[in-house]
């Protein structure tokens, strides 16, 4: 891609492969850092694929993936992840303070001690996600939304710039959804980036001022009104989804 775009993560021709297969095609686009980015795309499109080649998990076939000018490649602590939720961590004592520390351990390893400014951190995070009120309460007791700002709280606690976020909003209620997505935003205005795979284009349109659609290749990229549009959506899902006025993929 031609052009400097210090505030962006750069996509650049980027193919990852998967059992030797291309799940991702030759995608370029540029994110914008400040910003809410929805990661949009039916089932097997391509989308957690693409979050672990950003994150340095699998490696890239072609291209290269750059932030704010800098290979991304080798500097994961750029970069903080939450996964889809599974199972919560069953009833197993963990305090919400020790959660959200576990996010430092990329930082200072699993064998040096916490120091003031891993402590730092971690408060911040915890106030960042409004969960400061909670730090002694156990995990397993939390609501679903709770625990949820508890695991981003865990994911920011590493320092990082860009979060990559796999569907986050999953079995949230709409108080906690909005709750979630205000601390995001929040957070972003700073200039850095969170880039989220969901599947309800009535929040990617309310919340996200930028999408990518993705269908193996790269379907859209832009602003999200330019995006959602019904001949691409029809691209990426297939006619009748949009017939159906489906606001799920």
């Amino acid at each position: 891609m031609s052009g400097a775009h210090h505030d962006h993560l750069v996509l650049d021709d980027v193919t990852i492969c998967y059992r030797r297969r291309p799940a991702v095609h030759h995608v370029s686009c540029a994110l914008p850092c400040g910003s809410l980015v929805a990661l949009v795309g039916p089932n097997g499109a391509g989308k957690s694929t693409l979050l672990a080649g950003i994150l340095g998990w699998l490696p890239l076939t072609t291209g290269r993936i750059v932030w704010n000018g800098h290979e991304l490649r080798g500097r994961p602590q750029f970069v903080g992840w939450l996964g889809q939720r599974r199972q919560q961590h069953g009833s197993f004592p963990i305090d919400v303070a020790s959660v959200v520390a576990m996010g430092r351990y990329g930082q200072v390893g699993w064998w040096r001690g916490f120091t003031a400014d891993d402590r730092t951190a971690v408060t911040q995070a915890m106030a960042t996600m409004g969960i400061a009120h909670l730090a002694d309460r156990a995990f397993h007791e939390l609501s679903g939304g709770e625990q949820q700002r508890v695991l981003l709280a865990r994911a920011l606690a590493g320092g990082a710039e860009v979060l990559l976020l796999d569907e986050p909003l999953t079995g949230l209620d709409a108080v906690a959804v909005r709750d979630v997505l205000e601390r995001l935003q929040a957070w972003v205005r700073g200039g850095r980036l969170v880039l989220l795979v969901l599947h309800d284009l009535a929040i990617v349109r309310a919340w996200c001022p930028y999408t990518v659609l993705l269908r193996r290749e790269l379907i859209a990229a832009g602003p999200t009104a330019t995006v959602l549009t019904e001949a691409q959506l029809a691209r990426c899902y297939g006619r009748r989804f949009v017939e159906g006025g489906a606001a799920h993929g």
